[in-house]
């Protein structure tokens, strides 16, 4: 069986990127890695699993649009046919979008549509919430608004520090978003 080939978004340190690379029985492959972010740690890390980046700094160009475009041709070269955002930290565009529909998807660290955005586990902390979670979602033209595709919830203790909350949070996301990535693809195949 032929597998499917998909790109990895990523803008850090890629502990996400680590987790789908390191899924036992990918249906998946990871034919390229695109970092915004020229010293991102997940450079290292697609090197490490032998993924092919493509690095661009989005002020190099005059418009999303322009950089989405020349991101599509890389895309295409490596004949991609599904987007897995994991850590990226830019709003995908109308080119992607069309090009990719409902076949883009985003894992955020929070039970959406409850804390969107940016620094979503520390919304959750200084909101005094008692529960929050991942979602993985399909990505529209929104923040954080697509369609939901599973959500796990992560009990927020009361003597809870952000870092701990951090790390329960990120090892749901590890095994969580290596799942749904190998149902979607499965149930796409």
């Amino acid at each position: 069986m032929t597998k499917v080939r998909a790109a990895v978004f990523a803008s850090g340190t890629g502990s996400n990127f680590q987790a789908i690379m390191e899924a036992d029985d990918q249906l998946c492959d990871i034919a390229l890695l695109v970092c915004d972010k020229p010293s991102a740690a997940v450079i290292d890390k697609a090197k490490k699993f032998g993924v092919p980046t493509f690095i661009f700094n989005p002020k190099d160009f005059n418009s999303k649009a322009d950089y989405e475009r020349v991101l599509l041709e890389e895309l295409r070269k490596a004949s991609v046919s599904w987007i897995f955002l994991a850590g990226y930290m830019r709003i995908v565009g109308p080119v992607l979008l069309s090009e990719f529909p409902a076949r883009i998807v985003n894992i955020h660290p929070s039970l959406l549509p409850d804390f969107p955005g940016l620094d979503a586990i520390g919304q959750a902390y200084e909101a005094g919430a008692d529960t929050t979670g991942v979602t993985v979602h399909y990505i529209d033209d929104g923040i954080d608004t697509g369609p939901i595709i599973e959500q796990q919830e992560v009990p927020v203790y009361p003597d809870d520090t952000k870092e701990q909350l951090t790390d329960r949070v990120q090892q749901v996301e590890h095994k969580l978003y290596p799942q749904v990535i190998q149902r979607l693809v499965e149930a796409n195949t």
